[in-house]
């Protein structure tokens, strides 16, 4: 069993988080919480949602985020916060040339568009309540390194990662900070899916010095720290989690 978290950094704020269900998502959630946060989840998957605030106590809302309209709706209703993470993710392994327009533009909805839209509904209420706020996208080594059969996967986290710069130029005069994290393969249920093939994932592991892959903690604990005041200068910032992958 790990060691219950000590720090306390996030008592008396609110934080909400999407794609909470899990692996990145809901290690964020346990963590947050430990650290004194009050914390909405969001994921579409009823069941995990049911767990998580068993475990945590977490307030919880379930959303298809690839329906624009509902997730406007549902980012609303869950204001006011003072934190986002926005870590919803999907992912369809596909070459390019059968890469189909409605998988590119589910991918693109889910892991770009409703961000933004969680992003812009959160700014709206930090704005004007004068809220130090502070907004963490989860992105992915992807949206720099090229990697066969995802072709709208590394396309929609380099569009995060731009999208990531914009937010903060516009928010960071409001004291709206806003970064990402750029982990290397994770070891949660989606990776699975794309990585569980030991042909596949050695020549990954073989580019990473540390020889290892991500655990979901490992990212967390990175997000809490752009969260958290210690991170109070940091902004604009994609920030690798890649056990020195991008150094070779």
């Amino acid at each position: 069993m790990p060691t219950p978290d000590r720090n306390r950094d996030f008592e008396g704020r609110t934080a909400l988080v999407t794609g909470a269900g899990k692996g990145i998502g809901r290690a964020t959630v346990q963590l947050l919480v430990e650290r004194g946060a009050r914390v909405i989840a969001m994921s579409r998957t009823p069941a995990d949602l049911q767990t998580l605030t068993q475990e945590t106590g977490c307030e919880t809302v379930c959303v298809n985020l690839a329906d624009a309209a509902a997730t406007s709706q549902a980012a609303d209703a869950a204001q006011p916060v003072d934190l986002l993470v926005n870590c919803a993710g999907i992912v369809e392994l596909r070459l390019f040339l059968d890469t189909s327009i409605e998988a590119f533009d589910t991918i693109m909805a889910v892991n770009v568009k409703a961000a933004m839209i969680v992003a812009q509904q959160c700014a709206r209420s930090m704005i004007p309540r004068d809220v130090r706020g502070s907004i963490v996208n989860v992105s992915s080594l992807s949206a720099t390194v090229g990697l066969p059969l995802h072709a709208a996967y590394c396309a929609s986290k380099a569009a995060l990662d731009a999208l990531t710069r914009v937010m903060a130029v516009e928010l960071g005069p409001h004291d709206i900070r806003v970064n990402s994290v750029n982990p290397v393969v994770t070891l949660t249920p989606m990776a699975e899916k794309a990585w569980s093939d030991p042909a596949k994932s050695a020549p990954m592991l073989e580019r990473i010095p540390l020889n290892r892959f991500v655990q979901p903690l490992e990212v967390a604990r990175t997000i809490a720290y752009l969260l958290s005041d210690d991170a109070a200068m940091i902004s604009g910032v994609s920030l690798a989690v890649d056990g020195g992958f991008q150094a070779g």
